[in-house]
């Protein structure tokens, strides 16, 4: 049953703070006070009184309006003003925004409790009450837009007074809640891995609670803000918002509780026929066409889109979400989902992701409670109308063709094409196809990843190449996996020699391996191919981080102190890694930033990506030392030191394989334009290159050749160097 209170008329502003949670020497503005400091304010005067009246304004006491020096009340018509109202300067002017131009002033509003920047254009706002609003903003035909005492704007905190039972928590990555977490503003990605994906220590748990509740502030009285030069319009309701400068937002049905960060710089947008509920809101924000969303967090340059439903989930930076519905999920950076019947629940998905239409990733429980999982490492590729069961977890770059999958599936072998075959317990896969087959992809995501960063200050980095060491160490699990498994198939241990070059290819058509799918058979197609290739980019990858350190220490010093640096490098202990985000991170490291933060050397939100920014800037030459001792994993007890030799080996394999890899991209490439399926739709060549453009007019070959012939000549100059030593 509704319940309307009544009180009298004149407490209608009063105590926007209950006295109870008040302190000594504070009223209901304090909080108010210190969000709004630094601005002079006045009495009205009785001719501005009188005008005020004269133009159908009234106050509930005028002596509590108070306005800046260049206040002009002509400007301010048809309005009620209820508690102590605080008006900034206004001119006679207008504000235009997208040709909407409205005259500086404010026109038929009424507004309870709030301070009003300068050279604002308000008209029809109905209900305005406890909100600061900046400087030169369009407020046009609002229903609702208030604030309460408590409020909390998207922060997962409570305020004095309230029981935990308020407390609003995000159920990501399982939707029996099992990952909660808690929001707030500034949260990045890694901060919620590390929330959710550590589950086992219960004092680093509360550790996180703690410092966000710190982080929000748990006293009651802060008022909601619209920053300067932001423009809301054409809207209903909008309770308990903070937002930022430069927002816009139109015809918006309900926000409530949220903080939408919004800069010069990084502008976020909020359009037509969304409802937003418990979110935070990164900066560069594009959300509208009947949005959905409640209990969630965007980061930076985010768009959602055409009736999305994003709720119980973390969405990373630089993702687009449209038509989809999307449930109780992590996804890190680069994540796209463009379709209207893509379903997404439970799941963690570590970016630079793409789900097609008709994908249900997550179709059903096979438990008897609501917590299975999905786990998918970076560059996950379901494909049209695949369906997938929790428990499933998926390596780096997996891509798996339209099926129905009836079973849970493990496919620890990265860059593998998955399919279906005609039994239902039976899957397929092809090991290292993205390096057989697609290169052009590969390369071409890695540089579109780098472009389509959008993030004006990149608190938290996203490693984008498609090797690096977390994708390395898969790789590495993957050629004993499948050393093992050919061990098995023959029935007496194999030699890495025969592996690479004595077993001939078609000695070993397929595997059948039971571990992959519960109750079920996997097909390991072409085994000894997908060993080559794996070993093969292993290769590059290790030549490319030697190459990269031999760079990078010849910038600092010459001659024999560049081969002691190398072999610095080359005693260090690998370490183990985690993609925490998309950061990739030693293992170590991480577990050594738990300990600080459970031993309170670390104690708030900020320190901790202060450490993200530290692990960063090592990052770098952890990559190439990992690199080196991929290397030396590679070729086992050949490599007994790195010197002259060694290296300059190196980077003649580096020559190799650069050439190699953009011939194969080119050739990739080629076979969109010579497959006569893609040519029958056209009359012509020439009609095909009108459409499609010409191969050798493409921006990422073009880029990618320039870039090839710099690295060579530069290979040729460090060959020269090194020889010299």
């Amino acid at each position: 049953m509704t319940q309307i209170s009544k009180g009298p008329l004149s407490q209608i502003s009063r105590d926007f703070v209950p006295k109870p949670f008040q302190a000594d020497k504070e009223d209901c503005y304090y909080f108010r006070n210190q969000q709004n400091i630094g601005r002079n304010y006045r009495s009205l005067t009785s001719e501005e009184i009188e005008i005020l009246v004269k133009n159908n304004n009234t106050a509930e006491v005028w002596d509590k309006i108070q306005v800046s020096e260049h206040f002009n009340p002509s400007l301010v018509r048809n309005c009620d003003f209820w508690g102590m109202v605080r008006l900034g300067d206004l001119t006679p002017a207008f504000l235009e925004f997208h040709q909407l131009r409205l005259p500086v002033g404010l026109y038929n509003c009424s507004i309870i409790s709030c301070d009003i920047g300068d050279n604002v254009a308000m008209r029809n706002v109905h209900h305005l009450s406890h909100y600061i609003i900046g400087n030169h903003v369009i407020l046009f035909n609002i229903q609702e837009m208030l604030t309460v005492n408590q409020a909390k704007f998207g922060n997962g905190i409570v305020k004095e007074g309230e029981s935990e039972e308020v407390r609003i928590w995000l159920e990501i990555a399982n939707e029996n809640g099992g990952r909660s977490i808690l929001p707030f503003e500034g949260m990045l990605p890694a901060d919620a891995a590390l929330w959710a994906r550590f589950r086992d220590n219960e004092d680093l748990l509360r550790a996180f609670k703690t410092m966000t509740d710190a982080r929000g502030g748990t006293r009651r009285g802060y008022y909601g803000t619209v920053g300067d030069n932001s423009v809301i319009k054409n809207s209903r309701i909008i309770k308990d918002v903070m937002i930022g400068a430069h927002c816009y937002i139109k015809g918006a049905n309900k926000l409530k509780n949220l903080t939408i960060q919004s800069s010069a710089e990084e502008p976020s947008q909020i359009g037509e026929g969304v409802e937003l509920v418990n979110g935070i809101i990164g900066f560069n924000n594009r959300i509208f066409y009947g949005v959905k969303a409640v209990r969630f967090v965007t980061c930076r340059n985010v768009q959602l889109k055409y009736g999305a439903r994003l709720i119980n989930s973390f969405l990373g930076p630089n993702s687009t979400v449209s038509c989809c519905e999307i449930l109780n999920n992590l996804i890190y950076g680069f994540h796209e989902q463009h379709h209207n019947n893509s379903f997404l629940i439970a799941a963690t998905i570590e970016g630079q992701s793409n789900i097609a239409a008709g994908a249900t990733i997550g179709s059903n429980h096979n438990s008897r409670a609501n917590d299975g999982e999905i786990v998918a490492r970076r560059g996950f590729w379901p494909g049209l109308e695949s369906n997938f069961k929790h428990n499933s977890k998926f390596a780096s770059f997996t891509l798996i063709a339209k099926g129905s999958y009836q079973k849970e599936m493990y496919i620890p072998l990265p860059f593998s094409l998955v399919a279906t075959t005609d039994k239902a317990d039976t899957i397929q896969v092809l090991p290292a196809y993205w390096f057989k087959h697609n290169m052009y992809a590969l390369e071409r995501n890695a540089w579109k990843f780098d472009k389509r960063d959008k993030r004006h200050h990149k608190e938290q980095p996203i490693e984008t190449d498609y090797l690096a060491p977390d994708t390395a160490e898969e790789i590495l699990g993957a050629m004993l996996f499948l050393e093992n498994k050919v061990s098995e198939h023959l029935g007496h241990p194999v030699e890495r020699t025969d592996l690479l070059e004595n077993l001939p290819m078609q000695s070993i058509s397929s595997l059948e391996v039971m571990e992959f799918v519960k109750r079920g058979v996997a097909l390991v197609r072409k085994p000894l191919q997908a060993f080559r290739l794996y070993h093969l980019m292993l290769d590059y990858y290790g030549c490319k981080q030697l190459y990269n350190a031999l760079v990078a220490i010849l910038e600092q010093q010459s001659g024999a102190g560049s081969l002691e640096e190398l072999q610095r490098r080359f005693k260090s202990q690998p370490q183990e890694w985690f993609n925490l985000g998309g950061q990739p991170v030693q293992l170590t490291k991480i577990k050594r930033l738990q300990t600080q933060i459970e031993n309170r050397s670390i104690k708030n939100w900020n320190s901790i990506h202060s450490v993200y920014q530290k692990w960063q800037s090592d990052y770098a030459d952890e990559k190439m030392s990992h690199g080196i001792h991929t290397l030396v994993n590679l070729y086992g007890q050949k490599i007994k030191e790195i010197d002259t030799s060694f290296i300059i080996s190196a980077l003649q394999s580096l020559k190799e394989h650069e050439e190699r890899i953009l011939k194969e991209i080119i050739q990739s490439r080629e076979k969109d334009y010579d497959c006569p399926f893609r040519q029958m739709v056209y009359h012509s060549k020439e009609e095909m290159y009108a459409v499609l453009g010409r191969p050798q007019d493409n921006t990422f070959i073009k880029e990618r050749k320039k870039i090839t012939r710099h690295r060579l000549r530069d290979i040729d100059e460090k060959i020269a160097i090194v020889q010299s030593l």
